[in-house]
């Protein structure tokens, strides 16, 4: 009999981190002023992904493009588990950017927002976006 799990195919690639091939980090970018990401050439579909190939709705080119750091709040939570390196409790957010794609976004503070209430992203932790509410500044 043979141990559980061994010789087993799996979807998951190790990373180069460890020895394996290098994997793709889809999370969003800020530079500056702006997410990065890229924006369809003829349905104009937004997303925080760069240097897509094509259009993830209609399959057609894309171009890169620089959205808003600010916009509202779609969806909220706190997250009461540790997760990687983060302790909990520790807030995220879903944040429909002013005049570009939804971002998952870690909160300053560990808190439940209402839908709709404005966001700034104001830098990056560990690759992960940060936002905090715009009256909290």
């Amino acid at each position: 009999m043979s141990e559980l799990g061994v010789g087993r195919p799996t979807k998951r690639r190790a990373g180069s981190a460890v020895g394996g091939l290098p994997v793709a980090d889809s999370r969003p970018v800020l530079d500056g002023d702006a997410v990065l990401g890229s924006r369809c050439t003829v349905c104009r579909y937004p997303t925080a992904q760069q240097h897509l190939p094509w259009c993830p709705v209609c399959y057609a080119s894309t171009e890169p493009a620089r959205f808003a750091r600010t916009g509202r709040t779609w969806s909220s939570t706190v997250v009461a588990i540790p997760v990687g390196t983060r302790r909990p409790p520790f807030g995220l957010a879903y944040v429909d950017l002013d005049d570009g794609p939804r971002v998952l976004v870690h909160l300053g503070e560990p808190a439940v927002l209402e839908i709709g209430t404005r966001l700034e992203i104001t830098g990056a932790d560990d690759g992960d976006l940060v936002a905090t509410s715009e009256v909290q500044r």
